[in-house]
């Protein structure tokens, strides 16, 4: 019996969780190979792969960003093989199965709920070649003409039995990203979100946690992505996981967690306060500061107490925070929208994710798709086009401003620039973000990539064309943000420079002046100069920047005065660079 699990993740550097699960389960049974491809691969090649292994059952874990290509994937290899039995599972199916059976002639089975124990049994079933499923609970199949649903499977309640999935880690997983789950459920009871269909959390052990963390840093991946729902519901057995991972210190990989902010307390804040530069990376779902949205959707948060903590980590310097909106919430229209977003500007986290509504199947704001009035396509992903409370146009225009916020903001290379802009031109960081996009959309930039020194430029014209007081100033500003974001010896021509060839001769008696070295580069002492000169970079401006960022961006007319300052380029998460005033070292030679 050749039984192939398998799924279309959505990009190469994924992994499947789920079907790993499965085959860690059922494995002491029957050998079960596992076949992971992306939504991008063509599906005349995905069929063929599959084909060539030729395969008696398959199963294919269903998403929403792989269900219409995982469908078309089904419906050929049971034209071809028609004795083939085919099994989905996964949330994209758990919740109208019996109409997937009822509308798609090719697929024979689907398992609703959690998977483990009900496709074990299943596989038995087929395995001993019985047409009775009656017993197997969690399924969804045929009976002649029929679709027969069978009785729900019960959670279950010790997680460890549950095999591990990472015991030969090998070179699988390496530079990869990996899910990986501490526990399952959720304590809240969010109406857009799937995890209010199960109530309650469960946890694996903590040997077990540790064990398996221990075998994914020894396989060196890039990223343990932990998709509990709320990782730190449980405050001791979250900090026990990530003071493990602190004493392992391992190198390269970062641990991404979702976190509720209004739960990180004192004796929490001071312990992560105390992890490595880039070690933790989490998400905070804030979706919206409308309380009347948040009552809606049930969800339970303290933005207040939210936005004193996601500060507090902020001004640590070593966990990088992503917090999440949702456009199309009820009762958010475009104006309360734009509050939400400027209330989480203002904390300054690294990401700003603009999300929009996803009416998932067994969600309850899909259930009350009619009160709300919410438009939208019945197919994956199931995004709300509009609401009672916000239009198409202007859920448009939200997205046209999400990819700015992503090209100017979420990846920090602008940082400096953007900040000054909005505090000198602008109310609100929205209202920049608005102005720039009507910009944007009007040269057509929207139509086209940009690269990111391109990015740069049109920025730099943008504050040019609206003719926005200091544009020097900017200037100086944008070549700072640029040479700090980027190591590279070629500077664009449009940003203004001064005194490079003066500086390229002197750079090297620079960097060998030892009370240079002893003040800020200590860690390249005894190093020949050749060595340091690739990781250094000397730059003069004709402000003191470094007194304006301090200053919070507030021209003083001090600032007019020649400074030069070295650039020492890391390999942090979120230092990338350390810079120094080294005007006196300078002005000495």
């Amino acid at each position: 019996m050749n039984i192939i699990l398998t799924t279309l993740n959505s990009k190469f550097i994924h992994s499947s969780l789920s079907i790993r699960y499965l085959k860690s389960y059922s494995e002491d049974m029957v050998p079960i190979e596992l076949m992971e491809f992306t939504v991008n691969q063509n599906i005349n090649y995905i069929v063929g792969e599959i084909y060539k292994k030729d395969p008696d059952i398959i199963g294919f874990s269903t998403y929403i960003w792989n269900r219409e290509e995982t469908l078309q994937i089904c419906e050929i290899l049971k034209i071809i093989k028609p004795e083939l039995k085919i099994i989905l599972g996964g949330p994209e199916v758990s919740f109208d199965g019996k109409n997937i059976l009822r509308k798609h002639w090719f697929i024979d089975f689907i398992i609703y709920g959690e998977g483990e124990i009900t496709f074990k049994e299943l596989l038995k079933t087929l395995i001993d070649g019985k047409n009775d499923y009656r017993e197997v609970n969690g399924i969804i199949y045929r009976q002649g003409d029929l679709v027969i649903q069978s009785l729900p499977r019960t959670l279950i309640k010790n997680l460890d039995s549950i095999p591990s999935p990472y015991k030969d880690v090998g070179d699988s997983f390496k530079h990869k990203i990996v899910y990986f789950e501490s526990s399952r459920g959720c304590p809240f009871n969010c109406q857009f979100c799937l995890s209010s269909t199960i109530k309650g959390v469960r946890y694996f052990s903590l040997d077990r946690v540790k064990e398996d963390l221990d075998r994914l840093i020894e396989g060196q991946v890039k990223q343990v992505k932990f998709v509990d729902r709320t990782f730190n519901a449980n405050k001791k057995y979250a900090i026990e996981i990530m003071d493990f991972i602190m004493e392992k210190d391992p190198k390269d990989i970062n641990f991404h967690f979702e976190v509720t902010a209004h739960l990180l307390d004192r004796d929490m804040l001071d312990f992560i306060k105390k992890a490595k530069e880039g070690l933790f990376q989490f998400e905070i779902g804030v979706q919206s500061t409308n309380s009347k949205t948040i009552e809606a959707v049930g969800r339970t948060t303290d933005f207040n107490k939210l936005k004193k903590v996601c500060k507090e980590i902020k001004r640590n310097n070593n966990i990088h925070q992503h917090l999440d909106l949702i456009a199309g919430l009820p009762y958010e229209d475009y104006e309360s929208f734009k509050k939400s977003f400027n209330d989480v500007y203002e904390i300054k986290p690294e990401k700003i994710q603009l999300g929009f509504l996803k009416l998932l199947k067994g969600s309850g704001l899909r259930k009350d798709k009619a009160k709300y009035n919410f438009k939208f396509l019945d197919k994956p992903p199931y995004e709300v086009l509009e609401t009672d409370y916000i239009s198409y146009e202007d859920m448009l225009r939200l997205k046209g401003i999400e990819d700015l916020v992503e090209k100017y903001y979420n990846e920090g290379y602008f940082k400096h620039s953007i900040e000054y802009i909005v505090n000198n031109e602008y109310e609100t960081a929205f209202d920049f973000f608005e102005d720039i996009l009507d910009y944007w959309e009007e040269r057509k930039y929207h139509t086209i990539s940009h690269s990111r020194n391109r990015l740069y430029q049109i920025l730099l014209d943008f504050y040019g064309d609206k003719n926005f007081d200091n544009l020097i100033i900017f200037q100086e500003l944008i070549k700072y943000d640029y040479i700090f974001n980027n190591n590279n010896p070629n500077i664009p021509r449009f940003l203004n420079r001064a005194e490079v060839n003066f500086i390229q001769r002197k750079k090297h008696t620079i960097l060998k002046d030892e009370r240079l070295l002893n003040s800020y580069l200590i860690q390249y002492k005894g190093r020949p100069t050749k060595e340091i000169v690739n990781k250094i970079h000397i730059e003069n401006f004709k402000i003191d920047i470094e007194e304006l960022i301090k200053k919070e961006y507030i021209l003083e007319s001090n600032m007019y005065r020649d400074r030069y300052i070295l650039f020492d380029y890391r390999d942090g998460t979120l230092i990338r660079c350390k810079t120094y005033d080294i005007t006196e070292f300078i002005q000495e030679e």
